[in-house]
């Protein structure tokens, strides 16, 4: 469901990946007896119309059913435990001039990175409280 590289894309906006991601959602939030009738069908063949054309813009996934919300918050919080440092160090090194002139090139460009890629996720874990 998620795709040959295993992640779900998210942009400052809207989820990039959102037919996957919406999919998945679907699919963890199912009740045991909801998920048998979905392999039975092999997945939603009678989706309507207005669910097809959605996206999952910013505003649609504050609107998200409660565990669906917390699967994602959920994930959100091991996705940022992964990473290093928190989002306010990342802030701080940019902000420090002397050290930030420190790095390497591609230190700082990672630095950038990681600090852009931490903020959306931050953005995502405000929306789905």
């Amino acid at each position: 469901m998620v795709g040959e590289e295993g992640a779900f894309v998210l942009g400052w906006d809207e989820v990039l990946t959102e037919e996957e991601l919406s999919v998945t959602l679907k699919v963890l939030c199912m009740s045991e007896a909801e998920f048998k009738e979905y392999k039975e069908q092999d997945g939603w063949e009678d989706d309507s119309e207005e669910e097809e054309n959605s996206t999952l813009s910013n505003e649609a996934l504050s609107k998200l059913k409660t565990p669906c919300k917390k699967l994602l918050y959920d994930s959100v919080l091991l996705t940022l435990e992964s990473y290093g440092s928190d989002l306010k160090a990342e802030q701080d090194l940019l902000n420090n001039k002397g050290a930030y002139e420190k790095l390497s090139r591609r230190e700082q460009h990672a630095l950038h990175v990681r600090y852009g890629q931490k903020r959306i996720l931050h953005q995502l874990l405000e929306l789905v409280q």
